[in-house]
């Protein structure tokens, strides 16, 4: 069984979303050279070859780099690699590292040249270590599977090879034309192996001195739920391309949502998201109306999805088996989950972190992005819907684009519950069936957004068929029940809203998630990946996973993502996860110029990424924004095609 995959979110993302994706361009000489903002939650590790928590990876990606990463029209361009080849076959990779790249110590102290051994050290330590992210290159490198399932001790035989100093050579299963793009995952960064063995198994534990650095910033201090700051490091490669010295990012849990707001206007803060139905909004609108923007949604989506075969039961509103037994029968039923699905009113669950102005600006309707690849000119979401009438009338006139809800119906929710009362009766089950979603009690408007679902459900079902018990748990019982539970079993909950974002740029990112062999995300079902389950085959995951495998077999870009919707669009019909919203979309103040940073929907280097970020003395304008959003966006397309027209100068 491969570690499932552990970079999902809570919705304190979307609360928070820092936002510096797509938020920072021109520069002031007055401009504070420190970025101010806030984090959600600490990190359990800097491991960031074991580790695969957006806690951990949102930091690594400022402290250290890999062979590649993203400029800031979403292109792979060279990182520690200066260049790069790929065989005619796509099978083999080889990378030129730079010869000024360094390790430092957290003092800054130079400790060693960065060489390509040290990128063999690090994969081979991440499949000793079992690392959350394997499943991103198991099955992408050769050999590496036989190692890791014991087949061969031998790492030799696995395809990443010095070829010498300078080169790095990785050789693949399999053709992926994008394999460049998961080399910005922490998995496949360097470490140093005589610094490795000095560490042991402190190695990455959450201070300065665990890790060393050869990226753009040092990791000055952390204070748990209180600082982490870092310091521009003065000896980098690519120095001239840090605009900013410091960084200071405060603990915020949210349960102050002005506070961002107010430290943004005293000047403390570099940017600000706002709650527009916080008690101060009406003030902070007034005094900033020409300055409030909204971000784009990004590649994180957010979807509900059940616990299939729940085992834990501290955090329940059920009072006898007979309950439970009936939700597990309730939740293995497609009629009942469209129900849900139908009946979830997402603009209102909206309005509740964003206001009605901006109620629908965040939700998002698929697992994949719409917009995430094309097909023959065609939106990924564009073929879905093609696909998706296939499984019955209630899926004819969908659209699946961005900032709109397709989904809220109450006629269709009250037919498909009708259909499924009457299944389920039938085997003895007993209404009202009871869904126990837990929340953090700091989250204020998460918890506005639950009970916005509540109610829209049972208004729509009626409580006499459906209740949803809202619990409301400390942050520490909240991350254990869910988010940091480290089995299906300990997943404590009926239903849970968590997120996904790319790793690579193909569907199959987010649509392995639940695959029932190798699946990131099946934990949060209530199974776990590589085992056998009766749950699982009862809700046809074992059909889903031969459709990935299908279109995972498949080479030719367009042919693998038509199956690739075919899957997306079978995943829609199952109403196994519930699509809501994305990061991004959100209302903000900032003096972040726009469009510096690096820009990306897959990977960790065009996320939370300090790099080429420049700040602004003033508060940039909606009208700033957007003429400076309307030259990005065409720039974007030019570069992008540059970009596709340059990959073929690399096969050799």
């Amino acid at each position: 069984m491969k570690k499932s995959k552990a970079k999902y979110a809570t919705l304190a993302g979307v609360v928070l979303s820092a936002g510096i994706l797509l938020s920072a361009c021109g520069n002031s000489s007055t401009a504070s050279k420190t970025y101010n903002y806030v984090y959600s939650s600490d990190p359990s590790s800097l491991n960031y070859l074991a580790e695969n928590r957006a806690t951990t990876t949102d930091i690594v990606t400022n402290l250290v780099d890999g062979l590649m990463e993203n400029d800031q029209y979403g292109n792979y361009i060279p990182s520690l690699a200066e260049d790069w080849s790929v065989s005619q076959d796509g099978l083999t990779y080889t990378y030129k590292l730079r010869k000024d790249a360094k390790w430092y110590t957290a003092d800054g102290e130079e400790y060693a040249p960065v060489t390509a051994q040290d990128f063999v050290t690090g994969l081979k330590y991440a499949a000793d270590k079992k690392s959350e992210a394997l499943y991103l290159v198991q099955e992408s490198v050769a050999g590496l599977d036989d190692y890791i399932t014991g087949k061969t001790s031998d790492f030799s035989t696995v395809g990443v090879k010095a070829l010498d100093d300078q080169t790095v050579q990785y050789t693949l299963a399999r053709p992926e034309p994008y394999w460049n793009s998961k080399t910005t995952s922490t998995i496949l960064f360097p470490v140093n192996a005589d610094f490795l063995k000095s560490k042991g198994d402190d190695f990455g534990k959450v201070e300065p001195s665990s890790i060393l650095y050869n990226g753009p910033f040092l990791m000055k201090s952390f204070v748990s739920k209180s600082v982490i700051e870092y310091k521009k490091n003065p000896n980098y490669w690519d120095a001239k391309n840090v605009f900013v010295d410091d960084v200071k990012l405060t603990y915020f849990d949210g349960s102050d949502q002005d506070a961002l707001a107010r430290n943004f206007t005293e000047g403390v803060y570099s940017y600000a998201r706002l709650y527009p139905n916080s008690s101060s909004f009406e003030g902070i609108k007034e005094k900033n109306k020409d300055n409030i923007i909204y971000s784009m949604q990004d590649a994180t989506s957010y979807f509900l999805n059940f616990n299939l075969d729940r085992k834990s039961y501290k955090f329940t509103s059920k009072t006898s088996d007979a309950e439970k037994k009936s939700t597990q029968e309730a939740v293995l039923n497609k009629n009942f989950r469209q129900a849900i699905n139908f009946a979830y009113d997402r603009t209102a669950y909206g309005a509740q972190s964003q206001g009605e102005e901006g109620a629908t600006k965040i939700l998002r309707n698929l697992v994949v992005p719409p917009n995430f690849v094309s097909i023959n000119g065609k939106d990924f979401g564009e073929v879905v819907a093609s696909k998706i009438v296939n499984y019955g009338k209630e899926w004819q006139g969908i659209n699946f684009a961005d900032a709109q809800d397709p989904y809220y119906n109450p006629e269709k929710a009250k037919a498909k519950f009708a259909e499924a009362k009457k299944e389920l009766q039938a085997k003895g089950v007993q209404f009202p069936i009871h869904l126990d979603k837990t929340i953090d009690l700091a989250n204020k408007a998460e918890i506005q957004g639950i009970n916005s679902m509540k109610q829209s459900i049972e208004s729509v079902l009626g409580a006499d068929n459906v209740v949803i018990d809202v619990h409301q748990l400390s942050t520490e019982d909240y991350d254990s029940s869910g988010y940091l539970a480290q089995t299906a079993a300990q997943k404590d909950y009926d239903l849970y809203n968590g997120g996904w974002t790319a790793d690579y740029q193909d569907p199959s990112t987010y649509l392995d998630v639940f695959n029932v062999n190798s699946g990131g995300l099946m934990q949060n079902l209530g199974i776990e990946p590589g085992e056998a389950n009766d749950k699982a085959k009862a809700v046809g995951l074992d059909v889903y996973t031969q459709m990935l495998e299908e279109a995972n077999k498949e080479q030719d870009p367009a042919k693998r993502y038509e199956k690739y919707a075919d899957a997306q669009a079978w995943l829609v019909d199952s109403s196994l996860a519930i699509p809501n919203v994305s990061l991004g979309g959100t209302p903000t103040l900032r003096k972040i110029v726009p469009f510096s940073t690096p820009y990306s929907l897959a990977g960790n280097k065009g996320v939370e990424s300090y790099k080429y970020l420049k700040l602004q003395d003033k508060t940039v304008t909606k009208d700033e924004y957007e003429k400076a959003k309307e030259k990005w966006l065409k720039e974007k397309e030019e570069s992008n095609k540059k970009a596709q027209e340059e990959l073929a100068k690399h096969v050799k």
